[in-house]
């Protein structure tokens, strides 16, 4: 799994605007700020540093575990949870929840989806906002071959050189799931990880209604994380929620 190698992680995933974008979302919001899915502490980390209650919450051990790290060596105080965001009761009302980076998706099923607006729901305090991002489905991507390998990066690794990754797609239409592979080779070693990555396609009319079927509302859908509009051309949905007022409190 590419989340039992945080440094791998960390080498393909930068926080580049989404730190920005989702510290704005906290500014406006007070209180305490939970990321779900939090990985190696990228945006924890840095939010924690401007002052702010901040809790990460993640199900891989291996990455919080670096999450631990990267606070402690940028001394600030983040709180890390291991467990599963489909089911959390941490006893604190939170002023921002986010999701970022397409890790709403991991919920490949209704009931996933449902459980965890479930407990998003009872962490936020009156005024408070779920916020989350994810990928506006590409067909073409879909659409591909299972037998077809595609490029997807190249990026650095301190401690590996020059990472190539490269993905085939098998997208269930029944489902809305695209079970992906990652394919990440080394300059030495040839597909030095082969990690599946499988994700639920969310799409654009649908969304709105998943979220209202959890007692949300859909605030505001932007393009990108420096908020521009939504198109059809739009490689992201980045949405921020509210709990619908007769929702509160169940």
């Amino acid at each position: 799994m590419l989340y039992d190698h945080p440094d791998v992680y960390d080498a393909c995933f930068h926080p580049d605007g989404f730190v920005e974008h989702y510290a704005a979302l906290a500014e406006q919001h007070p209180g305490a700020v939970l990321e779900l899915a939090c990985g190696t502490g990228q945006l924890t980390v840095p939010l924690a540093r401007a002052g702010r209650r901040v809790i990460g919450l993640d199900a891989s051990r291996p990455m919080l575990d670096a999450a631990r790290r990267r606070a402690a060596t940028a001394g600030a105080a983040v709180e890390f949870v291991e467990g599963d965001m489909r089911g959390f009761d941490l006893g604190v009302a939170c002023g921002l929840i986010f999701v970022a980076r397409n890790s709403l998706l991991h919920l490949t099923t209704a009931s996933d989806f449902a459980a965890t607006l479930a407990a998003v729901r009872r962490h936020l305090a009156p005024g408070g906002v779920f916020a989350f991002d994810v990928f506006n489905p590409d067909v073409r991507i879909l659409a591909r071959s299972p037998g077809e390998r595609a490029f997807v990066m190249r990026a650095h690794s301190e401690r590996y050189g020059e990472l190539t990754v490269e993905a085939t797609s098998d997208y269930d239409a029944a489902t809305q799931v695209n079970r992906a592979t990652w394919y990440i080779s080394t300059p030495d070693q040839p597909d030095c990880w082969v990690a599946p990555i499988h994700l639920r396609s969310i799409f654009p009319q649908e969304l709105p209604l998943l979220l209202a079927a959890s007692g949300f509302r859909l605030l505001q859908r932007m393009g990108d994380l420096q908020g521009g509009p939504f198109t059809s051309s739009s490689a992201r949905q980045v949405c921020v929620c509210t709990v619908d007022d007769g929702e509160r409190g169940e």
